[in-house]
């Protein structure tokens, strides 16, 4: 093995050990609508912000989730 395949290597796997121990998003709340799809509640944990996510069939999306006033819902870090 060549040092600049061993070289990639080991930093590749430095960057996936960082990459595993910092999560920037943890799942809230999971929840499957029969004929609908997924709804998925992600908080980053960084900001707080929550996000709804969305899953019907092979398409999806996220966007802020919004309390009854209209402002992003944030959680406490």
């Amino acid at each position: 093995m060549t040092k600049e395949r061993r070289d990639h290597i080991l930093f590749k796997q430095k960057a996936t050990d960082e990459l595993a121990e910092t999560k920037r998003f943890h799942v809230k709340l999971t929840e499957q609508l029969p004929e609908l799809g997924q709804i998925t509640i992600l908080i980053d944990t960084a900001t707080g912000v929550n996000y709804i996510q969305t899953w019907v069939g092979t398409s999806g999306g996220i966007t802020p989730l919004l309390d009854a006033n209209g402002e992003v819902v944030v959680d406490d870090r």
